[in-house]
């Protein structure tokens, strides 16, 4: 994940059933059984390239490789190439990477996670590794391996409504940490270019769900104040469908502060109501994982049970919805 912390925002499985309260919920029928191993190894894979940092060999290797994965899922598999500016003034090749499922359905909802990976690993302890570019394990590489997951259910049984799963470059290339910047917005390049030009000329959805650092162990999910401001209503179906599910541990009652991500400019430029599943850690200052933008945020620190979860979760919103 490559945002940062804004106190406010600124404006100028097969689990088919579930007991919840003595009552029975039927949370979906016929539920694909998401599978965090395969999830697992998605994330694995991607890591097994290098650091994914746009105009590298790991990011073209790996963006081939996430291409022609989704082409076994999805007949509608659109590479977006454009190029981004930098905090700094440099130009980088980049490429948006979207699979639509059921193309022609007018009812659709959009899923999305970053591909790329943070170049600097500025907020490790040791100050020696702050060029230094990471694995990004968690941040980036867990929420598209559980979106391969996710489009490999899907084409195992679709879905009644259309889903979009678009995997956003050049997310985490914000300026460094103790960076001054005159550029405004340097984070989330390729959501804000995506939003803009979506791959689909006046393109809408029902709703939207972004997944960042959804794979270390005991994570826990806050409900995300930039989430809560633009898609209230988003947030707490999902959450209620994680509680049926009897994931409450991990989709926690709490709030947390906005942030800037992916999604802000999903729901600012095109009205997208859109939420940001990611994690957060009452223990850290930045409210992040605590390898967040460091050298320890690597395939260690990956757990298959926390990759299920949001997984499964995924999956119940993806077919209860009509």
């Amino acid at each position: 994940m490559t945002f940062f912390i804004v106190v406010t925002l600124s404006f100028s499985c097969k689990q088919n059933t579930t007991t919840t309260d003595n009552k029975e919920m039927t949370t979906t029928i016929n539920t694909p059984n998401f599978n965090g191993d395969s999830a697992y190894a998605f994330v694995a894979t991607q890591v097994a390239f290098g650091p994914r940092v746009p105009d590298t060999k790991a990011h073209i290797n790996c963006g081939k490789w996430i291409v022609e994965k989704l082409k076994l899922y999805s007949k509608t598999v659109i590479e977006q190439p454009f190029k981004a500016r930098l905090y700094n003034g440099t130009m980088v090749n980049c490429k948006n990477i979207i699979a639509s499922f059921n193309p022609d359905q007018k009812v659709r909802i959009l899923l999305s996670a970053h591909w790329d990976s943070r170049p600097f690993a500025d907020h490790d302890t040791d100050v020696k590794n702050h060029k230094t570019p990471i694995d990004g394990a968690n941040d980036g590489a867990s929420g598209v391996g559980v979106l391969l997951e996710v489009a490999r259910q899907l084409s195992i049984k679709s879905p009644t409504i259309g889903v979009d799963i678009i995997l956003f470059d050049v997310e985490d290339w914000g300026e460094p940490e103790g960076t001054e910047s005159a550029q405004e917005d340097n984070w989330c390049l390729g959501s804000q270019y995506w939003s803009r030009n979506p791959h689909v000329q006046g393109y809408k959805a029902r709703f939207g769900i972004l997944l960042d650092m959804v794979g270390a162990p005991n994570a826990e999910f806050a409900k995300e104040g930039t989430s809560m401001y633009y898609a209230p209503d988003v947030m707490n179906k999902v959450w209620d469908i994680a509680n049926q599910l009897g994931f409450s541990s991990y989709f926690v009652a709490r709030s947390s502060n906005p942030i800037t991500d992916d999604h802000i400019y999903v729901n600012k430029i095109t009205s997208i109501p859109t939420i940001d599943i990611i994690q957060h850690d009452l223990t850290t200052n930045s409210g992040f994982n605590k390898n967040w933008h460091t050298l320890g945020d690597n395939l260690n620190n990956i757990n298959k049970e926390t990759l299920a979860v949001v997984g499964k979760v995924c999956l119940a919103v993806v077919y209860q919805e009509k």
